[in-house]
């Protein structure tokens, strides 16, 4: 399983602390968090470790691509331009 978040200004502490502790009890092996309030999008993968807690494998801002659970890739940089031109055009 994966359960993916993506951060708030409201949820930032509840997605990265409190639902991380629920996902790791139900046994969500991969915890995907997406940070879209900096400058540069950012992804953090974690997996549950042995311990039953997470433990961060990855953290960038570049291409995300795994195999876990699933082949897949994900466009940091990318998402972060398209985020950019939609702000500017909000505010244009």
């Amino acid at each position: 399983m994966l359960a993916v978040e993506v951060l708030s200004p409201t949820s930032t502490f509840r997605d990265r602390y409190d639902k991380a502790k629920v996902y790791a009890h139900a046994g969500v092996r991969t915890y995907w968090v997406v940070d879209p309030l900096h400058e540069r999008m950012t992804l953090t993968e974690d997996t549950l470790g042995p311990a039953g807690e997470y433990e961060a494998v990855t953290h960038t801002e570049d291409l995300f691509v795994t195999e876990r659970p699933w082949k897949v890739s994900v466009d940091l940089p990318a998402l972060t331009a398209r985020r950019a031109g939609l702000l500017a055009r909000d505010e244009g």
